[in-house]
């Protein structure tokens, strides 16, 4: 075959194993096999996962063709012993929930999620232009939580904050402000702040009422008296008084670059700060020009993403379809159009992916 041939027999070989990839992830075979620690038989496997015996050989068949659990054969093995699986622990360090931060086996159930609740309905709107609704991403809501509970979970407060304004951020939440998280979904970062940051006043802010139920019933199970939530088009604060100038601190987290109106919105921050408040608008790390992301580790799974999700719904309302890939020039330029006197765009500590945009009022 000819070097393009091989491109494509590796994109089928790698798109396959990104779908068993996810299959691991969600029924946390991974977990279990982190957990036993050594290599293990079908039967001990099917065991401990509580997973069909059938079902779970085909699964290890990819996994170990695809090298990433290697199958115990050669000298060492007797004959008529059963095959033993193993995941080697450099590789438990990524595809396990105890990655933290280095979680990439999470995203792996993105493309899988994405193709089964939009495609259809993108290849419709591919030749109109129009966007397409939240309707058609009824688990997306649940995949993000899991995915923020992967990336805050462990770095939202041990070091994501106290990075934030050389760590005097931390010093005033302890004493007491009053913070937002617009495009908060279920609530995972901003009832993490309220839980250690008793002091604090938190208001979460999102357009899907589902999430926003969810959140509230975590706060809830919580006993979180000093969280809560709103529905709401966070494009809809701008002018609206019962917000203008009532919050120290917003957050905006992989959230801005989803929405119809961001300009709009970035506007409507502002209008919530307090003179001195400040914004963390945390989003993908990448640049505005194409060009200028061919070299991007991540490069075709973001644009993906975006095609799959974040731009169509950003469409919606006759939106501005920003995606994903919108870029750091992009954003500075939004940023510095909504009125922000003070804006930086900052490395997230142990944060390969994105930046951290910090501004203030």
């Amino acid at each position: 075959m000819n070097d393009f041939s091989d491109k494509i027999v590796q994109i089928l070989n790698h798109g396959a194993l990104n779908l068993a990839l996810s299959l691991g992830y969600s029924l946390k075979i991974f977990d279990v096999m982190d957990k036993i620690g050594e290599p293990a038989t079908l039967k001990a496997l099917a065991a401990a996962t509580t997973l069909d015996r059938r079902y779970l050989k085909e699964w290890l068949g990819i996994m170990v063709t695809g090298e990433i659990i290697t199958l115990s054969t050669g000298p060492t093995q007797k004959e008529n012993q059963e095959e033993t699986y193993y995941l080697p622990p450099a590789h438990a360090d990524v595809l396990t929930r105890r990655a933290g931060n280095n979680n990439l086996g999470v995203y792996t159930q993105e493309t899988p999620l994405l193709t089964s609740c939009a495609m259809e309905a993108i290849q419709k709107k591919f030749p109109t232009g129009q966007g397409v609704s939240f309707d058609h991403y009824p688990r997306f809501q649940q995949f993000m939580s899991e995915l923020s509970n992967a990336k805050h979970e462990q770095v939202l407060i041990q070091t994501f904050l106290p990075s934030v304004d050389n760590g005097t951020l931390v010093d005033r939440l302890k004493k007491g402000i009053a913070v937002c998280d617009i495009g908060c979904g279920e609530g995972v970062a901003l009832n993490l702040m309220a839980k250690a940051f008793p002091n604090s006043q938190f208001l979460g802010v999102d357009t899907h009422g589902g999430a926003i139920a969810r959140a509230t019933e975590s706060a809830q199970k919580m006993n979180l008296s000093n969280a809560r939530f709103k529905g709401l088009d966070a494009a809809q604060i701008k002018g609206d008084k019962t917000f203008y100038q009532k919050f120290d601190y917003v957050t905006a987290f992989d959230a801005i670059h989803d929405q119809s109106h961001p300009l709009s919105v970035l506007e409507g921050i502002r209008a919530m700060l307090k003179p001195g408040g400040q914004f963390s608008m945390v989003d993908i790390k990448a640049a505005t020009r194409l060009q200028d992301n061919l070299d991007h580790p991540m490069g075709p799974f973001l644009y993906t993403v975006s095609l799959m999700h974040c731009m169509p719904v950003g469409l919606n309302d006759k939106g501005r379809g920003l995606g994903m890939m919108w870029g750091k020039e992009q954003a500075l330029a939004l940023l510095a159009q909504a009125g922000f006197d003070r804006v930086d765009a900052l490395e997230i500590p142990n944060d390969p992916f994105n930046l951290h945009f910090f501004c203030e009022r």
